[in-house]
């Protein structure tokens, strides 16, 4: 199924390179036939073999590296054309509106007609399509340049008015959303890292999706991650990439379940306390606080293995609850309806769409139209909801605006 999706977009997408091709050289006429001949070998060189190398990128074992280069050159130029394409489409529409009108004028008013501006609107529509391909093909170029690993350290007070002294000012740090199946640069994954231990938290959330679609893709850096430690511990959850739902299907299978368990497993070696529809609690000078973590529980599509009753067991008693709960839709899905106990819930999974813009006054990403809420902090009565927008990134291998975070929280009782 993924061959015969992956064959029909590769057909879209060379039919659009040939309209493009078709419109460019249509413009630059005074264009020798050795240098025509020169841009179609280049043209069709590059076009080709990248869609090659992006089944070779899907289906074989590609070196990272190589085969963040091959997805990343491919989704620049398709983005470009497709920003083309609208210049393209009015043009030709133009055109077939004056070649009806001529067919209905006499011949002696279609030759005043004619002239030479149909050709210079052709050319000016063209010409602006090709500046509007390389406005996208900039910004997102420099997004993968500069924003991909420009971690970004986040500070939050975070006020919980039940909070037991003993935890007055403590620090906990979030990050979310690695996705280490796209990664390309371990000594800027590494940097991170360090930046985290820098802030010198005193415990740790890690709330899901530590990969792609397998867990083998963690394998070149998990010992990068493993170095993330707390005294107070660091405690995790999954997210909705961590199940193999994606590459195996929604059903269960043998390789599914082994997938989960190394999943499993990978946790356990970096040190991190996974928490599948359970708790903790985590206890500072005789007073303690809950930590629930919960499996993903998202909304629409997206899979509820979350299982919100077990997590809760046997936390009545605590003052403070605090949930890692990978999707922020379980907050108004299910959280602030049937469980006020829950003081903090801590998510990820929005990525902030990887675009946008974040200042102190104000914030915004298209995924705000899709998500209520998708980045910082919500209060809704007592409880609240911070959204981190990751730390890694997917599909697009970069960042405009919406840098990647790492989360530094304040506990505060006022």
């Amino acid at each position: 199924m993924r061959l015969l999706v992956l064959s029909i977009l590769s057909l879209l997408i060379l039919l659009l390179d040939f309209y493009c091709y078709k419109a460019i050289i249509s413009v630059f006429k005074k264009w020798s036939p050795k240098t025509k001949l020169g841009f179609a070998i280049i043209w069709w060189s590059i076009n080709i073999l990248l869609i090659i190398g992006v089944f070779a990128a899907i289906f074989l074992n590609l070196f990272l590296t190589a085969r963040a280069i091959i997805l990343v050159a491919f989704f620049l130029l398709t983005v470009g054309k497709i920003f083309m394409l609208p210049f393209l489409l009015i043009d030709d529409l133009r055109r077939f509106f004056i070649k009806l009108k001529r067919h209905k004028t006499p011949i002696k008013t279609t030759k005043q007609t004619i002239g030479r501006e149909p050709i210079s609107r052709s050319s000016f529509l063209v010409k602006a399509g090709l500046v509007s391909a390389a406005v996208p093909l900039s910004s997102l170029s420099w997004g993968i340049i500069s924003g991909a690993y420009d971690y970004q350290v986040k500070h939050v007070k975070l006020i919980l008015p039940n909070l037991p002294k003993a935890f007055d000012g403590i620090k906990m740090g979030q990050i979310s959303d690695i996705h280490s199946g796209s990664f390309y640069n371990k000594t800027a994954v590494k940097g991170g890292v360090e930046m985290l231990l820098k802030e010198k938290p005193d415990f740790i959330f890690f709330t899901g999706d530590l990969v792609n679609n397998l867990t083998n893709e963690v394998k070149d850096y998990q010992d990068i991650f493993a170095k993330v430690k707390a005294p107070l511990g660091v405690y995790s959850s999954l997210g909705n990439h961590d199940y193999g739902d994606y590459y195996f299907g929604k059903e269960s299978s043998p390789a599914k379940v082994k997938n989960l368990e190394d999943m499993i497993k990978v946790h356990q070696i970096m040190g991190y306390d996974l928490l599948m529809n359970e708790n903790r609690r985590l206890k500072v000078d005789g007073e303690e606080i809950g930590i629930l973590g919960i499996e993903n529980w998202g909304m629409g599509r997206f899979p509820k293995y979350g299982k919100m009753e077990q997590a809760v067991k046997n936390t009545g008693d605590l003052p403070v609850n605090l949930l890692l709960s990978h999707d922020p839709s379980h907050w108004r899905g299910e959280v602030l309806e049937k469980y006020p106990q829950i003081d903090a819930m801590f998510s990820g999974h929005t990525h902030g769409m990887q675009f946008g813009v974040r200042l102190k006054e104000m914030q915004w990403s298209p995924v705000q139209y899709i998500y209520k809420e998708w980045a910082g902090l919500y209060q809704e009565k007592h409880q609240q909801l911070y959204v981190n927008v990751g730390y890694g990134f997917l599909g697009y291998p970069g960042r405009v605006g919406v840098l990647p975070e790492i989360t530094i929280f304040e506990l505060k009782r006022a």
